[in-house]
């Protein structure tokens, strides 16, 4: 029997747009949670699940749901931008993103998706 563990995971801490940044990527067996702080806590937690659409196999639609924290139309939109290209890579799997940053401006989204890529676990 071989020896993989259960659980992967791997952590990444850079500067992005001025401020340390810390990422941890775990892979579950359904699920991928991405922890993203800057502020040295989870902050919004926000469940992402695929959902069919009937003409496109290949590009599932997610269906954003904010679990802890303010629920507002910034954090779906933010949350989608940020961890979409997660499940796509890792076959369509459910990612559970956890967020607490000072900067939501384009350039900070940018940089956080490359340091994401750079915790890659599925």
């Amino acid at each position: 029997m071989e020896d993989t563990p259960l659980v992967v995971s791997k952590q990444k801490t850079e500067v992005v747009c001025g401020v340390p940044t810390q990422v941890v990527c775990t892979a579950f067996g359904s699920h991928i949670l991405v922890l993203v702080t800057q502020l040295g806590k989870m902050g919004t937690v926000v469940s992402l699940e695929p959902s069919r659409v009937a003409g496109d196999v290949s590009r599932p639609e997610l269906t954003t749901r904010v679990l802890l924290g303010p629920d507002e139309p910034l954090v779906h939109v933010f949350a989608k931008n940020l961890v979409a290209f997660v499940s796509q890579e890792a076959g369509n799997r459910a990612v559970l993103l956890a967020v607490a940053v000072k900067d939501r401006s384009l350039e900070g989204l940018r940089a956080l998706k490359e340091v994401i890529r750079l915790c890659r676990v599925w």
